[in-house]
């Protein structure tokens, strides 16, 4: 861990907004307002979506390997497509979950592959990882 960087600690599960720009047989095309982001996401099993709803939920991925970076930008590459590479700064996670809270541009809930464990971050590290092919998106209630 980083000196400066605090331990993962319970803070609030990240979430996107965006609209629904299309919906394949197991592909959902969530575009992000404000940005050219279309990310191509599985949706949460028995999810209902319609093309142009504006849906709030969470994003979550399984990180190859998560290395600690010196600096960088924040970052999901490819802009459309599903989510191959990534890289942003911690803000939290769940070590009983073994989640980490990455701010990439949108927020997103990653998982380490073992060996690593979310226990391995710190809270303001900036992390640099390749994801998983199988990135979901799982909807939430919006508050009222």
């Amino acid at each position: 861990m980083a000196d400066a960087a605090a331990p993962i600690g319970p803070t609030t599960t990240p979430t996107v907004t965006g609209t629904v720009e299309s919906i394949g047989e197991q592909t959902l095309v969530l575009k992000l307002p404000g940005t050219d982001y279309r990310l191509h996401l599985v949706p949460a099993e028995g999810s209902a979506f319609g093309v142009g709803q504006r849906v709030t939920g969470v994003v979550r991925a399984h990180a190859q390997r998560m290395d600690v970076v010196p600096a960088g930008g924040r970052y999901v590459e490819p802009v459309f497509g599903r989510p191959r590479r990534v890289q942003g700064r911690v803000t939290g996670g769940s070590v009983q979950r073994d989640e980490v809270y990455v701010k990439a541009g949108p927020g997103l809930v990653i998982q380490p592959m073992a060996p690593q464990r979310a226990g391995d971050f710190a809270v303001g590290q900036m992390v640099s990882f390749d994801v998983k092919r199988g990135a979901t998106f799982t909807p939430v209630d919006e508050p009222a």
